[in-house]
């Protein structure tokens, strides 16, 4: 892997992990659709403007069906659900379960033909979920239904992004990368539209929801959306979601830094075994850089 790949993949891990604090402000102040249909449509407005000012073209109208499914998988479903467990976790919490992302993105892989699914990587998979279980008994929060409700559904999320990241590497096969992140989140926007035009009345803008909003819309998703379909142009799906594995730390320590929430030595085990399984899951080795691609 060249250095500016690695520099941009700890670049990504530290914005998206930023990401969860930000939802964790926004969310209860105008809700898990107004955040999601509010982050959708500011990315689709920076991005097309983008496309304008580089003289790109948007794509044509057969190619809309496959690229609404991408938008589906890699927005929709991944942030309604992160949004509402964001209501009941702490962002560090919601960071950690993220990183079971790459255990999905190995089974969808293999389910697709792109993948073989090995021994390693099954073991990884009991070991991934072993940990999910594990952080949910001994995070910060105490365990109750909502909770672990909560839990479930950033791990659906992390299922979601899993999917849709051998649907994104499959779409810059046939797509520009700004294009295609441009449409995706256009359709995203479109979907989210009606739910979340319904929920403006019980709003309640505020200033720090405003910026985490802006920030959201127009970084973590827009230009991060971008950059993430870009390097899967240039290294293997397996590299791109080792992003993931940074992710935790940078949520649990932005969540702690800014949201004063706790870190406590029982989420350890936790998050050490979620790692542990995304690592034999994917074969990322940092002492030998990325695996071939398959």
């Amino acid at each position: 892997m060249k250095t500016r790949h690695f520099a941009q993949l700890v670049a990504m891990s530290a914005l998206w992990g930023a990401s969860f604090p930000f939802i964790r402000v926004a969310s209860p102040a105008l809700g898990p659709w107004g955040v999601a249909g509010i982050r959708c449509l500011l990315a689709a407005i920076v991005l097309g403007l983008l496309m304008r000012w580089l003289g790109q073209r948007w794509p044509a109208r057969s190619a809309w069906a496959s690229l609404t499914r991408l938008a589906i998988f890699t927005l929709v479903i991944p942030f309604l659900l992160f949004n509402w467990a964001s209501l009941s976790l702490p962002a560090g919490y919601s960071a950690v379960l993220n990183a079971t992302m790459p255990l999905f993105g190995a089974i969808f892989a293999a389910m697709l033909g792109e993948e073989k699914l090995t021994l390693r990587r099954v073991i990884g998979c009991a070991i991934g979920f072993a940990g999910v279980a594990l952080l949910v008994q001994l995070g910060p929060v105490e365990t109750s239904a909502r909770v672990v409700l909560a839990a479930v559904a950033c791990t659906v999320a992390a299922a979601s992004y899993g999917l849709g990241s051998v649907m994104m590497k499959r779409a810059t096969r046939d797509h520009e990368p700004l294009t295609a992140s441009a449409t995706v989140h256009v359709a995203a926007a479109a979907l989210l539209a009606i739910p979340t035009m319904a929920t403006v009345p019980s709003m309640q803008f505020s200033i720090p929801a405003a910026v985490s909003m802006l920030v959201l819309g127009t970084i973590t998703s827009g230009f991060m959306y971008w950059i993430s379909m870009r390097l899967l142009r240039e290294i293997p799906p397996s590299a791109a979601n080792s992003a993931a594995f940074m992710i935790p730390f940078f949520g649990v320590t932005w969540g702690n830094l800014f949201l004063g929430e706790p870190v406590t030595p029982g989420m350890l085990p936790g998050c050490a075994l979620v790692l542990i399984a995304t690592a034999l899951i994917t074969g990322f080795n940092p002492f030998r850089g990325a695996p071939p691609e398959p």
